[in-house]
């Protein structure tokens, strides 16, 4: 099957969930013998088009100019569609999606809409004004969990299928939990954008408090963003420069190494589509304690992955995190079944799935295109 991909941003300069997710996904699509595409933005210092990890990448210039920017944007996606001449167009969010609508109109190229995030909870205008045209004329529209599947219907009630993101086990089952040294230090791990919408301002005041009670304590934080100078501006005014470390921006493959050192995972944000983070953190036995926003709980059961509190509330934060700190037989549950959990969102299950959603989809659509789909796949089998 010859597989479209469309995604606003893409690594290696960009590694937020959607653009990782993408990566890993193209890569396992592409091992099981499809023929994948993926087409982006351009970034500076990066071939126009190049083949990597058995995948094309195609990255398109953006014209820094509000409106035509767009439309020329899509044009030339539109253009580079009809060039590989796909069975499906895959497209990661809706706001990016209204090229696979005009290719679909034009080309007849059906197309897969994933919502993602920011664009179903947080949507710019445009991705407001045409997300229900895009939901409509999608042959399948996916929602990462039940809750997104609930905001997406509210946009466009049809049928969805809830597909969550993947996680990549290769870079953690070498760094097994059990193989952590024990230490005296105990270590509260936080890895993400350093964005208000993440809130990490109230895990700072939830360490202050957890302090209070337990001087053994260390945040780290890993990650960038715009609040970074707040957050360190506010980490000296609550005098906790000692047992706060802001590591900064590090590549995905060195998360793992950050994530064996620490005991507990903490994921504060006010708005979470959902949070494949959480489920990296899992995969080290780490508990998880996060904020009850957006997929979460879909993700976190209550005392059995560890807790859900809610949003821009520190004493909350704090006092789950002394519970478990305080408690190794509850850390030690919650870091088996975290184990156990992780496996069930590995990439090879999660593009099975996605390739019976395609196969579904190429099902019921004119015979012709269905064919010609069917003899592609024998073709690399």
């Amino acid at each position: 099957m010859k597989i479209t991909i469309l995604v606003s941003l893409f690594p290696p300069k960009w590694l937020a969930g959607t653009e990782i997710a993408t990566y890993y996904m193209a890569g396992h699509l592409a091992q099981r013998g499809h023929e994948v595409h993926v087409i982006t933005s351009w970034d500076e210092d990066l071939p126009k088009e190049s083949y990597e990890k058995d995948f094309y990448i195609h990255r398109l210039p953006r014209v820094r100019v509000r409106f035509v920017g767009a439309f020329i944007f899509w044009a030339d996606i539109v253009r580079t569609i009809q060039k590989i001449s796909p069975d499906i167009v895959h497209v990661q969010s809706l706001g990016i999606a209204f090229p696979a609508v005009i290719s679909k109109k034009i080309l007849r190229i059906p197309y897969v809409v994933w919502g993602q995030g920011s664009d179903v909870y947080l949507p710019d205008w445009f991705t407001k004004l045409t997300s229900k045209t895009i939901i409509k004329n999608a042959d399948v529209a996916i929602a990462l969990t039940s809750n997104m599947k609930e905001a997406m219907k509210n946009i466009y009630n049809r049928n969805m299928a809830v597909v969550p993101n993947g996680i990549e086990l290769e870079g953690y089952i070498d760094k097994s939990p059990m193989q952590k040294v024990k230490c005296r230090e105990k270590i509260v791990l936080f890895v993400g954008r350093l964005h208000p919408i993440k809130g990490v301002r109230y895990l700072l005041l939830a360490m202050q408090i957890l302090h209070e009670e337990m001087p053994d304590t260390r945040l780290i934080l890993v990650g960038d963003g715009e609040e970074r100078n707040y957050l360190e501006e506010l980490t000296d005014r609550l005098e906790m420069r000692g047992w706060v470390d802001f590591v900064g921006k590090v590549p995905h493959q060195r998360i793992p190494d950050y994530m064996c050192k620490a005991d507990i995972f903490v994921l504060p944000s006010l708005s979470e589509s959902f949070g494949i983070v959480n489920i990296e953190a899992m995969a080290f036995g780490l508990p998880v304690v996060a904020t009850r926003v957006g997929g979460l709980p879909d993700i976190i059961e209550e005392g059995v992955n560890g807790y859900l509190v809610e949003a821009k509330k520190p004493d909350q934060i704090a006092h789950k995190l002394l519970i478990l700190l305080q408690n190794n037989t509850i850390m030690e549950e919650i870091s088996i079944n975290n184990i156990r959990k992780a496996e069930m969102f590995t990439w090879d299950k999660v593009t099975e799935t996605i390739e019976g959603i395609y196969l579904d989809c190429l099902n019921n659509r004119p015979c012709r295109i269905r064919n010609e789909a069917k003899a592609r796949l024998r073709h690399t089998e």
